[in-house]
């Protein structure tokens, strides 16, 4: 394959590379995705009792999942690290290097250490495996040599074998790392099935994200940034107009003297009234408000709101608790905070 794709990055070092040359740079991507689609499509053979039993240990360890690697493999743990954490397994990223020159004071006994390592001969993790093994820490190797120091003296091997990297010379690490975040990946995946951990529990690891804020944001949180826009049912419509202008919340909630909510005004409710009537001088919000409109209460979630507002086309809902009307939540609230959308 690597001779296959050689051809076609082929090009006269006297020449300067055409870009122009649509055909050779089609080719030259489709071999690049055929390479690496293959290596990918073989890890399958390899999920079986070796697969579980790297599973099994995480699953049932005491401490911390710590990933290592050095060069292009470092980015690759980082990467997963990030992944594990998020879905439930508690991880740190240790660079290989700087765990030979002091870093390796992180790592606890009653850790799992995982290297990734494409050859598995680096010299470093050469360094790293004595340790591991003096302080007790379990090992699992990741690499695409079965017969490599590291796959021979680790605990576990995940074997992530390649036909070539994507560049002729087979060189740059490029297949070889995107088998090892597949990998990588579908262990985070199958321990997060085993743990059952669920949106919810994905949500409180990103309580800043936008499914975090859908599981967690509550109406209250998004009805005090706003104004409160209320009248009674005897006010003018002239004051009404301009009580739904200054609030800048398209609507305004109608009340009695109990702060009981009554009804809602909205923009096109003052649109059709305009409409109707040439002369409003003299009516009252009682006579043109949306009677028993549709409200929420203040400890419903963020995304409760949103649904009411999509099944039932409004921007707008009046806050309510016990009867007694608190304030109002728009549809811009929600888009501000990332859940509609």
């Amino acid at each position: 394959m690597c001779k296959a794709l050689g051809f076609f990055f082929s090009v006269s070092k006297n020449n300067k590379f055409n870009v122009n040359n649509e055909t050779k740079i089609l080719a030259i991507a489709h071999k690049v995705i055929e390479i690496e689609t293959q290596a990918v499509q073989q890890l399958k053979d390899l999920i079986d009792a070796r697969f579980f039993a790297v599973a099994k240990l995480i699953l049932n360890m005491s401490g911390r999942l710590v990933v290592t690697g050095i060069g292009k493999s470092a980015l690759i743990a980082r990467k997963l690290v990030a992944t594990f954490n998020s879905t439930g397994t508690p991880s740190l990223f240790m660079h290989a290097s700087d765990a030979v020159h002091g870093d390796f004071g992180m790592v606890q006994p009653e850790d799992v250490i995982l290297c990734l390592s494409k050859s598995g001969e680096t010299a470093e993790l050469k360094t790293l495996m004595p340790m591991i093994k003096n302080l007790g820490a379990s090992s699992i190797a990741m690499t695409s040599r079965k017969d490599s120091f590291l796959a021979l003296r680790a605990d576990l091997l995940l074997h992530t074998p390649i036909p070539s990297e994507a560049d002729p010379d087979n060189l740059v690490p490029t297949t070889s790392t995107t088998v090892q975040l597949v990998m990588g990946d579908t262990l985070a995946m199958c321990l997060l099935g085993l743990r059952g951990f669920n949106k919810n529990d994905f949500a409180k690891n990103h309580p800043g994200g936008s499914l975090g804020k859908r599981l967690h944001l509550r109406v209250r949180d998004l009805m005090v940034k706003n104004e409160k826009p209320v009248v009674f049912p005897t006010t003018t419509i002239p004051k009404v107009i301009f009580e739904i202008s200054s609030k800048r919340l398209g609507a305004t909630a109608v009340i009695d003297e109990q702060e009981i909510l009554l009804g809602i005004i909205t923009d096109g409710d003052i649109r059709r009234m305009l409409a109707k009537y040439t002369d409003f001088s003299t009516l009252m919000a009682k006579q043109i408000m949306t009677r028993n409109p549709r409200y929420i209460g203040p400890q419903q979630l963020a995304e409760k709101a949103l649904d009411l507002m999509r099944n039932n086309s409004i921007t707008q809902l009046p806050v309510v608790e016990g009867h007694k009307y608190l304030g109002m939540v728009h549809l811009h609230d929600l888009l501000k905070e990332g859940i509609a959308g």
